[in-house]
């Protein structure tokens, strides 16, 4: 087992997805507890679709599309917050709408541009196996700025996501806590989709948090548990594709949904104990 290990990370690329993998789980799992937490799980689909709509307008006009989708992730992220936080009864709708521009907008550029496209299909579907040492150095910023946030406004978001009313009336500062957050799922929605891609990014945000809730409730447990989880199946994943032969995203999350399933039996498994002990 160390020598095949030693044989498949004695390539630079091989390295690098791994170094991936474990940075974008640190944002992920952190960012993911809020997500589920805050129940904002839509809201998250919402800005990792519309970020296509900037890689779109980034590649028509010469630009790297990686920026493009940073800027775009970013605007359509404080955007569907602000909406989220205003508009309650039409929120779902709104939004749902933007999702739609953004793709829409990001088909249509991609299909002016001249040239072959075939790289942009990476944005959709993930290309871990071809992350660049400035996609490692984007990573580990987002994963500071995330961990910097939640280090220094911890007890806010915790109070936050528990009972923003109460936190409301303590006067915290609840809107601008929740849109740096959102902006930070943002940021860490481009990051993800080097990854597993835009189609599949919701999933690793989310699934890894939703099993550590399964076992725990504390906000800093699940963001630990979360963290563990997503370094497993991301990790796990990568090797078993590259064994196997098969588009890496897909198996992490394949995998990550199939230990959520798990997760869910034996909870089901251990409630139906107590209740015939009872």
């Amino acid at each position: 087992m160390i020598d095949l290990l030693s044989g498949i990370f004695s390539f630079e690329f091989m390295r690098n997805a791994l170094l991936a993998s474990l940075l974008v789980s640190l944002a992920a799992g952190v960012v993911g507890t809020l997500i589920v937490l805050n129940r904002i799980v839509f809201i998250s689909g919402g800005i990792a679709h519309a970020a296509y709509g900037g890689v779109g307008l980034a590649y028509y006009f010469g630009v790297n599309p990686v920026l493009g989708a940073v800027g775009f992730s970013l605007l359509s992220a404080l955007a569907m917050g602000l909406v989220h936080r205003r508009q309650h009864e039409r929120a779902d709708t709104i939004i749902g709408v933007m999702w739609s521009i953004g793709m829409a907008i990001g088909i249509i550029f991609i299909s002016l541009s001249p040239g072959y496209k075939a790289d942009l299909m990476s944005f959709l579907f993930g290309s871990i196996l071809a992350v660049s040492a400035l996609d490692l150095w984007m990573m580990l910023a987002v994963t500071v700025l995330v961990a910097l946030f939640v280090g220094f406004f911890y007890r806010g978001l915790l109070a936050m996501s528990f009972d923003e009313t109460f936190s409301t009336v303590r006067n915290l500062p609840v809107e601008t806590l929740y849109l740096v957050m959102i902006l930070l799922i943002g940021l860490t929605v481009v990051i993800t989709m080097r990854v597993v891609g835009l189609i599949l990014v919701i999933a690793l945000l989310t699934i890894p948090a939703a099993i550590a809730n399964i076992f725990v409730k504390d906000m800093r447990q699940i963001m630990l548990l979360a963290v563990a989880i997503s370094v497993f199946f991301t990790a796990g994943g990568l090797l078993l594709s590259y064994l196997l032969n098969l588009p890496t995203g897909a198996v992490m999350i394949l995998a990550l949904s199939l230990g959520y399933l798990l997760a869910l039996a034996l909870r089901a498994a251990k409630a139906n104990r107590k209740n015939q002990a009872a």
